[in-house]
């Protein structure tokens, strides 16, 4: 991807990014908004993008809406959301085809437009109130996507972990909200948020596909005007370093025991050691040639699943795990004996290599389709940094064994957390 494919522009109280690509066989139009996770809106903020995209005025119930996707040549619109950092991000993503490669000259890329500014702009109110079923039927919805973290010990465990790790700070808030403040959302508080999200977040407008960014700026700025803002920033936070680390052990009625390790990385997007912690994360256990993997999984043969992931935003690194109820001490050792190995340079050239070259096809892969490209642009907003995908890439093929080693001896254990049957973890 060209570095300075991605054109940004200061529009009324938004900021536009247009990729010109003739890459994709379909337009892609991202709308994304960004705001501190708080306590207080979190679960409000997880059930609006659901509640707009599920009616409009225009198209005040889900089937007429859904009807007019589908005469826009099967155009698909969906809604996500993301924690980054201490930022709740609310996405809202439609996928069109690109008239050129139709039969007939329908002007479906000013379409697509009309229908975004419909759903941010044009939602099915009444008497300052979201319609009432649409509200019901949402919360409902909202209460089973809370549920179904606890029903899946996997992600429940991982989020268990960023509970007790980061007690106290934002990011420990879950990003689809709390189930006990689902009920006191109610049709006119929530579109008090509305307006209070559309006046205060910070907006983020993608469009990406074989489009001239005259005519998307043209589109943009006829249908989606909204005040100036200047969006609020989340105070970097120091964290101090725990005394001890913190081991906290939870009974279920679980066969197999989840095994989650966090660390603070003490780096985060945008640094100048980033690059050298993706690259230590591979090597450790982001792929099936990681040492997690080979070391836990294959050689000991102790953990059904055994890998790392960063949080590039927040400075955090977590060890996912699966093993038997007895295996805790022994899987814990060889996961602390990884990491020592990093710290001292315990890893091969073959190693490295083989770790950039699988990081780099990652990263093709991601841009190989719309919405992974802007995933990868977003973190410049996020972090207001400004690193384009081929330095990216660049600087992480650059990173040697001695930055990775210093990187490691950054990293701090924080918390264990062990979800163990009631037999286990004594």
């Amino acid at each position: 991807m060209d570095a300075n494919a991605e054109k940004i522009s200061e529009m009324q109280g938004f900021n536009l990014h247009v990729i010109e690509t003739e890459k994709y066989k379909t337009n892609t139009l991202v709308w994304r908004m960004k705001a501190p996770l708080t306590k207080e809106d979190v679960t409000k903020r997880a059930l609006l993008p659901h509640v707009l995209q599920s009616s409009s005025g225009s198209y005040p119930t889900t089937t007429a809406l859904r009807s007019y996707l589908d005469e826009l040549y099967g155009a698909t619109l969906f809604v996500d959301l993301a924690k980054k950092g201490e930022y709740h991000i609310m996405s809202f993503s439609l996928e069109i085809a690109n008239e050129k490669f139709l039969s007939d000259s329908n002007p479906l890329l000013k379409k697509g437009f009309e229908l975004l500014a419909e759903i941010l702009t044009n939602p099915n109110i009444s008497d300052n109130a979201f319609d009432r079923e649409t509200i019901d039927k949402e919360k409902r919805t909202l209460k089973s996507r809370i549920q179904s973290v606890f029903d899946d010990k996997m992600r429940y465990s991982n989020v268990r972990l960023l509970e007790e790790m980061c007690k106290g700070e934002a990011y420990a808030l879950q990003v689809n909200g709390e189930a006990a403040d689902v009920d006191a959302i109610t049709p006119e508080n929530l579109y008090e948020y509305f307006k209070k999200a559309f006046l205060e977040d910070e907006m983020d407008l993608y469009v990406i596909g074989d489009v001239k960014e005259e005519e998307v700026k043209k589109y943009a700025e006829e249908l989606l005007q909204f005040e100036s803002r200047t969006p609020k920033e989340v105070n970097p936070k120091t964290i101090n370093k725990r005394a001890e680390v913190n081991i906290v052990k939870e009974e279920q009625d679980v066969k197999q025991g989840k095994l989650n390790i966090g660390y603070r990385t003490n780096i985060v997007y945008g640094d100048s050691d980033y690059f050298a912690l993706q690259v230590f994360n591979g090597i450790l256990g982001g792929f099936s040639h990681s040492k997690l993997f080979i070391n836990v999984r294959e050689k000991a043969s102790l953990a059904y699943y055994a890998a790392s992931r960063l949080e590039s935003h927040k400075g955090l690194m977590m060890v996912m795990s699966g093993i038997d109820l007895k295996n805790y001490d022994q899987a814990v050792g060889i996961i602390n004996e990884q990491m020592e190995a990093m710290k001292k340079g315990d890893f091969t050239d073959q190693e490295l290599e083989q770790t950039k070259a699988v990081i780099q096809n990652q990263i093709m892969e991601t841009v190989d389709t719309a919405r992974g490209l802007t995933e990868l642009l977003y973190h410049n907003v996020v972090a207001k940094s400004d690193i384009h995908l081929d330095s990216w890439i660049a600087e992480m093929q650059k990173t040697t064994k001695e930055e990775i080693v210093a990187v490691a001896k950054k990293i701090d254990l924080d918390t264990i957390y062990f979800l163990t049957g009631s037999e286990g973890g004594k």
